[in-house]
């Protein structure tokens, strides 16, 4: 079994092979091989069978074609850049997100029809793809109507993925992430960044900046859940999903002040004093086109699970990245 993770050099990409590596075997199947590819060279990992690292970008011509002829069986796209680059820079967001996707997708199909080869794809989509009118709570029969490039980026990933997959060119399956917090490492362009920085800087006794106020309600689930997320994803038989091949993946609907609370009770008053509140008009109207609360009921259905609330998202925070802080 050959899996290929591009996009392996972000966050979730570097979680996703650390976690493939370290179990050897995906769905009862033994991992032969990793590919893991990104526009920089990802990191490598331990791993008993072949690791391969590759330093690509998806979206220029001929690259797809060229990951593609490794014959992977299982592909996850994680690949992206992120909601507020693809707002500030709406060509690069579209060569990126959508041609990118479209690249890999049509170098899929040109192999399918020429050898039989039907690889499983597992696409990372974003709740993004909903946006005004948005109701208290949203189901799996919503409309998507996106208010960003981002998401109107992912949400033609999703169609794409569904035809490609009616047509039997590949085996698709779409996730709508939610926010994911508490993201480690340095905060990146994403609009989304402050919902992890307001508890990931505080927790190491660090200033954070909020730019948004206190009421503003939001879908989050952590890296954990989300690794979680794609590796079931991968082992799913896509029949139950029908044509539908995109789930919305559940969450925990919570605040900031929900998000500053959980962080008084795990790291005390001083920490929440670190948080300083400089409001920010650009990104707090992005984050007002953003959904507050799903109702994802095919997903749970099928076995996706996520954290119950925002105390359990900071502890596997601190269990995951700062248990070698803690531990002293």
């Amino acid at each position: 079994m050959r899996v290929m993770i591009i996009g392996a050099a972000g966050m979730l990409g570097r979680k996703l092979a650390a976690s493939l590596a370290d179990d050897g075997s995906l769905g009862g199947r033994k991992i032969d091989s990793l590919i893991l590819a990104d526009v920089v060279k990802p990191n490598t990992v331990k791993f008993s069978g072949e690791v391969e690292l590759l330093e690509t970008d998806l979206s220029e011509p001929g690259k797809a074609e060229a990951l593609v002829a490794r014959r992977p069986d299982l592909i996850f796209h994680l690949a992206a850049i992120v909601s507020g680059e693809a707002e500030a820079n709406f060509e690069k967001g579209y060569h990126v997100n959508l041609d990118g996707t479209r690249s890999l997708f049509e170098a899929i199909r040109k192999t399918a029809e020429m050898d039989s080869y039907t690889p499983k794809v597992v696409f990372t989509s974003s709740i993004v793809v909903y946006g005004e009118p948005l109701p208290e709570c949203i189901d799996d029969d919503y409309v998507v109507a996106p208010l960003t490039s981002y998401g109107a980026q992912k949400a033609i990933g999703e169609i794409l993925l569904a035809d490609y997959s009616r047509r039997g060119f590949f085996d698709g399956i779409g996730i709508r992430l939610p926010t994911i917090s508490i993201r480690p490492g340095k905060p990146n362009r994403a609009a989304s960044g402050f919902f992890s920085s307001i508890l990931r800087e505080p927790l190491i006794g660090e200033p954070a900046i909020l730019p948004v106020s206190d009421d503003v309600r939001h879908w989050f689930a952590s890296p954990r859940a989300a690794v979680g997320f794609m590796l079931h994803a991968a082992t799913l038989d896509t029949r139950a999903l029908e044509a539908r091949r995109t789930l919305t993946m559940p969450g925990v609907c919570a605040t900031v002040g929900d998000q500053v609370d959980a962080l008084r009770r795990a790291a005390g008053e001083n920490a929440t004093k670190l948080i300083r509140r400089e409001y920010d008009p650009v990104i707090a109207n992005i984050i007002a086109g953003w959904p507050r609360r799903f109702r994802a009921a095919r997903a749970e259905q099928l076995g996706f699970k996520a954290e119950a609330n925002f105390d359990e998202i900071i502890r596997v925070h601190l269990e995951d990245e700062l248990a070698h802080v803690t531990s002293h």
